[in-house]
């Protein structure tokens, strides 16, 4: 890919073309880089030259290090942007048009970046009709359906355990009312008999 296709490849993947901040970020890259030198002879990186020639990292990085072959940068390759070679893990500018591999960077996200990156992804979705939202808004209704479906159960429970306690109740205070009433049956009744005794007499 040219160096400007492989920036649209990066920004759409949601990072942009690397920016390479030390050696050990570049021992890194060389490492990996490597392993793809059959496929091609080395990657775009996110350094180019503005129009009054100065360099600058795509993503707006500090230039504290640099990894030039030699003889490199030319003062007159202005149109010019940068590759890593995949072999030496030196830079050398070379027409931008050129066809290379490229190594893209994302930055690290942090739960409110991911969160801010989640909700404008999911209006990006809902204007492509992407299947995501889709997949979201069911899991959202499964979630609200499970705890509909406790909250039943509980209450449930709930009204059960005070039915129970209530028919507990109302049947001791119905063994207590026999047992009352039993007795008093019985005093009745030995009072009509004495009568009885009495009035024999």
């Amino acid at each position: 890919m040219s160096w400007a296709q492989s920036v649209t490849q990066c920004i759409q993947s949601g990072g942009m073309l690397a920016s390479v901040e030390d050696l050990t970020e570049s021992n890194f890259l060389v490492e990996h880089a490597d392993l793809y030198t059959s496929e091609t002879s080395g990657f775009w990186i996110g350094m180019y030259r503005n129009v009054n020639g100065q360099l600058f990292w795509q993503d707006n990085s500090a230039l504290d290090f640099v990894n030039w072959g030699e003889g490199q940068p030319s003062e007159d390759q202005l149109d010019y942007c940068v590759e890593l070679s995949a072999s030496t893990g030196y830079w050398s500018v070379l027409p931008c048009s050129s066809q290379k591999g490229f190594i893209c960077k994302k930055p690290k996200i942090n739960p409110f970046l991911f969160a801010l990156y989640l909700s404008t992804d999911a209006k990006k979705d809902k204007a492509n009709g992407h299947p995501n939202m889709w997949i979201l808004l069911i899991l959202v209704l499964i979630i609200l359906l499970g705890m509909g479906v406790m909250i039943y159960f509980a209450f449930r429970i709930k009204t059960q355990s005070e039915t129970a306690g209530e028919e507990r109740r109302y049947s001791t205070q119905r063994e207590h009312s026999h047992a009352l009433s039993g007795r008093d049956n019985e005093s009745y009744s030995t009072n009509d008999n004495e009568k009885n005794e009495h009035s024999a007499v």
